[in-house]
């Protein structure tokens, strides 16, 4: 099940099991009526509606609330699952950037976190609307929000934090973060309408750790003080609590606190081996929307 298919699954399901009026799911799914009246129109004509939901349309819909009220988050929304970790990640990129693209309004902005699913959502986006989008890095590092030579994200307006991810020193990292051309793209993060944010396992694949930004070594160290994943590069316990580390005081990244406090963060992460990761991350509260996949939304269901 795609993430349009999704979409109608949830709008059949409060119309016709809910008995929600078209406005009312329109404002529940944060998009207009039409878009939710065309929705319906094609759940009928496909066979979605047959007087019953699809079976795996009913399980879609439990997993998704029971995750909704596990972690207190506002929305969720799931994928299939796929064998090949690049396909999903692919496949979460677009689920996401057709979420964001769904509900983004005219000349509004996004903030968008550190990563590679978050680069491909950006991607994606692009091609998606047909302004430019006003995107807003939530940490530095320059390189990883730049177009390669198959990106759209020339369709985007971006403002990046002109510096490293990672200073060389605390002392180094202290003075970066009060230069003004620092402080005033993180001022910046405040106007905007949606935050995407990726989160990272504590495994070789990371892409912190591909990158080159993070050691064996240094992976090892967080290992050993407990960290379970990462969310801006901050690294977390299983409980979600920040672990107050050496690479901590050298980092260029939106605090966690500030990211709490921002409005409709979307959480874009998915694949067995992240599921503790992704668990920390909605424990810390500091996600309102999750997309992930089915065998992830499960696991994150069970208690661990």
């Amino acid at each position: 099940m795609n993430y349009e298919e999704s979409l109608m699954v949830k709008a059949a399901w409060y119309y016709y099991f809910e008995n929600m009026t078209q406005q009312a799911i329109a404002d529940r799914l944060s998009i207009s009526r039409m878009r939710v009246i065309k929705l319906l129109e094609t759940a009928r004509q496909t066979g979605l509606i047959q007087f019953r939901l699809r079976s795996d349309g009913v399980g879609m819909i439990e997993q998704s609330r029971d995750l909704m009220q596990k972690y207190h988050l506002k929305d969720v929304f799931l994928i299939p699952e796929s064998e090949d970790e690049a396909q999903l990640n692919e496949s979460i990129a677009r689920a996401g950037a057709m979420y964001v693209a769904d509900r983004l309004g005219d000349n509004a902005c996004i903030n968008v976190g550190y990563g590679d699913t978050l680069s491909r959502t950006l991607n994606h986006l692009a091609t998606m609307v047909q302004n430019p989008v006003t995107c807003i890095s939530l940490t530095g590092g320059v390189s990883n929000y730049l177009p390669n030579t198959r990106s759209h994200i020339f369709n985007a307006r971006l403002y990046l934090m002109p510096a490293p991810l990672l200073a060389s020193s605390p002392e180094m990292a202290a003075a970066m973060r009060a230069e003004s051309s620092v402080s005033e793209i993180i001022r910046m993060a405040d106007l905007s309408s949606f935050t995407l944010v990726g989160i990272g396992a504590m495994d070789e694949s990371a892409t912190i750790v591909k990158s080159g930004m993070l050691s064996h070594n240094d992976l090892f160290y967080l290992r050993m003080n407990h960290a379970v994943g990462d969310v801006l590069c901050h690294f977390l316990d299983r409980e979600g609590q920040l672990l107050a580390t050496p690479l901590e005081d050298r980092l260029i990244s939106t605090p966690l606190s500030r990211l709490k406090a921002m409005q409709n963060v979307v959480g874009l992460a998915a694949g067995v081996r992240k599921a503790e990761a992704i668990r920390a991350v909605l424990r810390g509260g500091y996600l309102d929307v999750l997309i992930t996949d089915e065998p992830t939304a499960a696991l994150l269901l069970r208690d661990g």
